[in-house]
């Protein structure tokens, strides 16, 4: 009989966690019993309740999705912040999972944490090729050290630890917050809201930066993909092909078309654009997985339009 496994997911109510709850009752296995754990269950910040929080579920496998995350603006007004709590949590999580005897952890990067000054496309080998943006500099750093954690972990304690690092995720369950959230779900609301009162919609910056969008629950599938059959603890990247980038104007334009909004959109090239983009190289996890088929954006994109509407009154904003 095989052991079960006991996969404890920290994050688990949040947009990735979600999207994993919602993949795992199509997908899980026999011997696979899923944990997932909101902030409420543990303050991961706190040593003592990671460590009791694991004595409680003894987790065999983890996948750290956890984080202390916000868009451009929040990032920019809060460096310090970003990086002294994503640094506990890893630490905590890291660490506790090291002594409680997990098998493997998968962790959660993002692309924005790459160099600023950079060739594109990125690729899994340039990460710390130099100083990440300015604008989340707090945050990348603390992202950037679970890869060192987990090549220490391993040529110290020879632990399985590795981490993903997935592009632009958006879908149901996502932060809609106009101030501190991503992109994608921001143009939701204001289309939502700009639909409403019969006001323009503007959006802030320019509409040019190019953004590689990967939709929640093909995250999932990749991240269960990575957890079963992954073996190495460099990281990989989990993104569309690049022939799948789009501009924010385009991503605007899905938005408008799923809300059938017939107002007037305006660019307010007053605000930051941010990184003009963050092309990445998925070549890593197409030699894995070539005929891996990641869902049509505009049909995601109508998903999660249709999920907000539905779900305008609880949903995160």
């Amino acid at each position: 009989m095989t052991e079960k496994k006991v996969i404890l997911v920290t994050g688990g109510t949040g947009l990735c966690g979600m999207g994993l709850q919602k993949v795992v009752e199509e997908e899980k296995m026999p011997d696979e019993k899923w944990v997932f754990l909101s902030s409420k269950d543990a303050n991961l910040l706190d040593r003592e309740e990671t460590l009791a929080i694991f004595a409680k579920h003894k987790p065999t496998h983890v996948i750290h999705l956890a984080a202390m995350v916000g868009g451009l603006f929040c990032n920019i007004r809060h460096n310090l912040d970003f990086l002294r709590n994503n640094i506990l949590m890893n630490d905590n999580v890291l660490h506790t999972s090291y002594e409680s005897g997990v098998k493997k952890v998968v962790s959660c990067l993002s692309t924005c944490i790459f160099p600023d000054k950079t060739t594109y496309p990125i690729d899994e080998t340039m990460i710390h090729n130099g100083p990440p943006h300015s604008s989340n500099f707090g945050y990348s750093y603390a992202k950037r050290l679970i890869d060192v954690q987990n090549h220490a972990y391993n040529s110290q304690h020879g632990c399985k630890f590795t981490c993903v690092i997935p592009t632009n995720i958006f879908g149901p369950h996502d932060n809609f917050n106009l101030e501190n959230g991503h992109v994608l779900p921001g143009l939701i609301h204001k289309t939502y809201i700009a639909k409403k009162n019969g006001t323009p919609l503007e959006i802030w910056g320019s509409g040019k930066p190019l953004r590689q969008f990967i939709y929640s629950l093909d995250l999932a599938k990749l991240i269960i993909w990575v957890l079963r059959e992954y073996d190495e603890i460099e990281p990989i990247i989990l993104s569309v092909d690049e022939k799948d980038e789009v501009s924010i104007k385009e991503a605007a334009e899905m938005v408008t078309e799923a809300f059938d909004f017939k107002g007037e959109v305006i660019f307010d090239t007053s605000r930051s654009d941010g990184q003009m983009k963050k092309t990445a190289n998925n070549s890593k996890l197409r030699k894995y997985l070539p005929n891996f088929k990641f869902t049509n954006m505009k049909q995601a994109v109508k998903e999660t339009v249709d999920w907000f509407q539905a779900n305008y009154e609880t949903s995160r904003k």
